[in-house]
This record gives C-alpha cells, structure tokens and sequence, in this order.
C-alpha cells in the first residue's frame, strides 16, 4: 500500500513539475511570438510520463522545438563542441560541413561531415535521386547531378550496375518505387518526420481470379532464371530478353493484359512487362485482366522516399556491422567510403571518406562504423564508396575522390532548394 501510495505521489509530483513548466514556457514563447498547441502540450505530457523524462529535459525539448531561433542556437553550439578545433563551414540554415583528419594506426584520414537539422532547413529537401531524373539506365558526374537538381549537397548513393547505371538495391523516389531489393540489404527510409533503417523485402504480386504469382524484383537484372521481374519504363522502351524457356505479358496501366510473348515487349506507359518461366506465368493464359500490387517489408505507409545501401553500420545505437549477411564480402578492407546515419533527434549525419591514397588511406567497415556511432548516430548504413565516394558542397567537390571530380554515378542523395526540386 506504502509503495502504491509513494507511486502516485510520485506521479503528481512530475505533473506538478511538468505544468508548471509548461505555464512559463507558454507564456516565454507567447511573448516571443511563438504559437504552441493543445496537441504539444500532450506531446510532452506524454514523453514525460512515457519516457521518464524531467520537466527540465521537456522544457529544454519544446524550446528548441518551437523555437527556431533557439533551436539554430543549440545546433550551432551543439557542431562546435562536438568539433573543437575542426574546420567547420556554415553551408545553408541547418546544414554544416566539417573537414577533418583522424589517425589510425598512425596514418591520416581525410574526413569530410555534413550535419543537417531539416527542422531549420525550410526551403531545402532531402532526397535520393537518379542521375538523369527518371531513367535508369544513365550515370553522370555528381556535379551534373547537383546542378540539375539545385543541389546545395550531395553525396554519392548506393550500388549500380557499372555497364548500364541501373541502381542495385530499393530505391523510391517521392513515392515511387523504381527498384527493388537485392538480398534484403538494409535502406534508409526518409519520412517527413524522421528516418528508419531496416533491412528491405520486396512484398509484390500478379493476380487474377484463382491466380496468384509472386513478383521476385522490379526493374533489376535477373539473379535467377526462376525469377518473375516486373519491368516499368524507367527500365526503357523495351523489356529485357526473356530467359531460357522463359515468356512475357504486357499490362497496361488498368490492368488489362495486352498480350504476351517468347521476345522482348514494348513497356505501356505506366504498366508493366512481366518477364518470367512459361511454366509459372502461363496461369495467365486467356485472362483478359489482372492486379498488379508492389509493396516493400516493412512496408512504411508514409515513408516519402527510400535508398538502400549496405551492410548497416550502425543499428539501434550500437555498432552492427553485418557484411557476411548482406553479400557483401567483396568490399572489406581499408577504402574511400560513403555512409549516411541519423542521430535520436533526427540530424542526418553524410560523411566521405577519402582513401587509396598518401594524405589518406581510408577506413574499415568496423572503423567507420565507430567512427558514425562517436557521430551520434543511432543509425547508420554504409554506401557505394571506392572510386564512388564524392561529396559536393555549393558548387565544389570537397573530398579529393581517385578521379578527378569523381567518376560518373548512377545515383546520388541531394539536399536541394525545394522551388527547383
């Protein structure tokens, strides 16, 4: 009874405090012309009782919240104590760039971070995108991709296929979804109101009355001969070849089959070519109309854009880097790297590393890893890196990649000023 009654009053106390606090707050930010809501104040309520957090923690939190004038302050005394005698350069509102070298085993490493707080970047927009803007099969150099985006950052993306461009890996744009995933590796979901890592499935059919398939993958090469691939016009005007005794349908956009074959099919706008073995897409023979359905596991309702990458580096705050269960073994060792991560209060940290060179030999998977954790972050993954890692800042290249300005990319993460996005 003594412990039930000491739990209650405890309880109180913290309300006491909370509403307390939250009266001088509503009057400070009133007189700073602030305006704070009903549905605010039962935000805090709620992070307070939910997540144990002091009156003073949750007076600190919805001062920065919605102060921007506060919340610029903490950023920027946040970036200098966190880089003391760092070179650090204001880029735009809420957005820093930080060069420096750390030593490993007694060798430099030339670093380049950026640092974004999105909530003090209103006119600029996060998102991945594709080096020609829709199509495909393109590379071009990062500094094209910046300029034809109104790019103030960017950061090269993830994996492609060298011979043709294509993206390996989920990669969705504002919704859409242009590829899907390669070994389920992990991808960095942007939401308006933060980021997710996970490990990304594609969850994905062609049906019909008593007819079901599954779609293994969508715009990707083919990894097996069993596959089903669905193919878009961002692949092209044309479909891949079929593979051995395989076959194709034609849908159009409402579904209706338009015909099939053993050959390569013109794409419908805005439907799809389904290629697979006769043996599987054969049920479809004679059906007149089907449902396509393309989704991913998780399946992220409100995600607004996706870009994988791989392995993670970061992964519930902790140090997870997972390359054997990715794939990708091939690319261990001391190299240039790429990696993007966020930290609890959702600042996206993008960071290139330089390597293969003198001035700078780069990073392990495992040093980066620590390196993105020391960052802050509470999740990390790694990208394309070695002859693609590049960063371009307000016009220049500021790491120092193997080719000069970098090699062409198929994709690239731009922040970008939203009236020319």
């Amino acid at each position: 009874m003594d412990t039930v009654f000491s739990m209650q009053k405890y309880e109180n106390l913290r309300l006491v405090g909370f509403f307390t606090g939250i009266s001088i707050l509503v009057a400070l930010l009133c007189f700073q012309g602030v305006s704070i809501y009903a549905s605010d104040v039962y935000i805090a309520k709620k992070s307070v009782l939910d997540n144990d957090l002091s009156p003073q923690v949750v007076k600190e939190k919805i001062f920065t919240d919605f102060s921007p004038e506060i919340r610029k302050q903490k950023f920027d005394e946040r970036i200098k104590q966190k880089y003391p005698k760092t070179l650090i350069y204001d880029v735009a509102e809420g957005v820093k760039h930080i060069k420096l070298t750390k030593y490993y085993s007694g060798r430099p490493v030339k670093i380049n971070v950026v640092e974004v707080d999105l909530k003090l970047t209103n006119n600029l927009m996060l998102k991945p995108v594709l080096s020609s803007g829709e199509t495909l099969k393109s590379r071009r150099t990062i500094s094209n991709i910046a300029k034809n985006t109104n790019a103030v950052v960017a950061l090269n993306g993830t994996y492609f296929k060298p011979q043709s461009g294509v993206p390996l890996g989920t990669l969705m744009v504002d919704k859409k979804l242009y590829t899907g995933p390669i070994f389920d590796r992990v991808a960095l979901g942007i939401f308006d109101d933060g980021f997710d890592l996970a490990r990304v499935q594609l969850n994905a059919s062609v049906s019909a009355k008593n007819v079901n398939v599954k779609i293994d993958n969508i715009n990707q090469p083919r990894m097996l001969s069993t596959y089903v691939i669905a193919y878009t016009n961002e692949w092209g005007k044309f479909s891949p070849s079929s593979p051995k005794y395989g076959t194709q349908i034609s849908i159009d956009k409402d579904g209706n089959i338009l015909g099939a074959s053993a050959n390569s099919m013109e794409i419908p706008q805005n439907g799809y070519v389904i290629v697979g073995p006769r043996s599987i897409l054969k049920s479809f023979w004679g059906v007149k109309n089907v449902k396509v359905s393309i989704s991913t596991i998780p399946e992220w309702n409100d995600v607004r854009h996706i870009i994988s990458g791989g392995p993670y580096l970061v992964k519930d705050g902790e140090v997870f880097v997972d390359m054997t269960a990715q794939k990708l073994g091939a690319i261990g060792g001391r190299n240039p790297r790429s990696a993007v991560g966020f930290t609890e209060d959702n600042i996206l940290i993008l960071v290139a590393v330089d390597g293969r060179e003198g001035s700078s030999i780069g990073m392990t998977l495992m040093e980066l890893a620590n390196f993105m954790r020391s960052l802050g972050c509470v999740g990390a993954m790694n990208l394309d890196g070695g002859g693609s890692t590049v960063m371009y800042i307000n016009g220049q290249i500021v790491n120092s990649p193997q080719v000069k300005g970098g090699i062409p990319l198929s994709n690239a993460i731009v922040l970008s000023k939203t009236d020319d996005v």
